[in-house]
């Protein structure tokens, strides 16, 4: 089996920036905003201003590992019973995630059209808030949740890719195509 150290690597740290930054600023940076008084909702803005292209970078290296690691097992997905079905998946998570994630940027951008929007967090308008921008807030409030789901669901699914490249998985599944 060859080694594809370089888009396993990309893939993998791709990956875990994508789930680990975005659970991070729901958990941490949305809530922490509060603290802020007056100026929540410009801290919020500023706090997933400077994510966003870090979240870009960790999206591109994750798809470019994804690829070559689809390409370096290519003989595998072919070959081996249940690596196709798990590569589906996998793209299937990847595609539902990049939507959320397109579309929260989207809804991010809403907020952001204004400097300091009156905010009880990053994502709790207050009664003060605009009604767009108000109603962009309450969506983002549960898609926060969605991404790293999504991108949780696809680690999972990539520790089982691990484990179907064991050399004894590789035998069972080959053999029975």
């Amino acid at each position: 089996m060859a080694r594809n150290t370089l888009s396993r690597a990309l893939h993998d740290l791709g990956l875990s920036a994508w789930f680990g930054g975005t659970l991070a600023n729901a958990v941490a940076l949305n809530a922490a905003a509060s603290e802020a008084g007056k100026d929540t909702g410009r801290v919020a803005n500023e706090g997933w201003n400077r994510w966003t292209p870090v979240n870009a970078a960790a999206i591109g290296a994750h798809l470019v590992g994804s690829v070559g690691q689809l390409i370096g097992n290519r003989g595998r997905v072919a070959n081996q019973e249940g690596v196709a079905a798990m590569s589906t998946l996998k793209t299937l998570l990847t595609a539902a995630a990049l939507g959320v994630t397109a579309y929260s940027r989207s809804l991010g951008q809403v907020v952001n059209s204004q400097d300091n929007p009156s905010s009880r967090s990053g994502t709790k308008p207050t009664k003060r808030t605009k009604a767009e921008i108000a109603a962009a807030q309450e969506q983002l409030d549960a898609l926060q949740w969605v991404i790293p789901a999504l991108t949780g669901a696809l680690v999972w699914v990539s520790s089982y890719a691990g484990e179907q490249q064991r050399a004894s998985e590789v035998i069972k599944g080959t053999a029975r195509r």
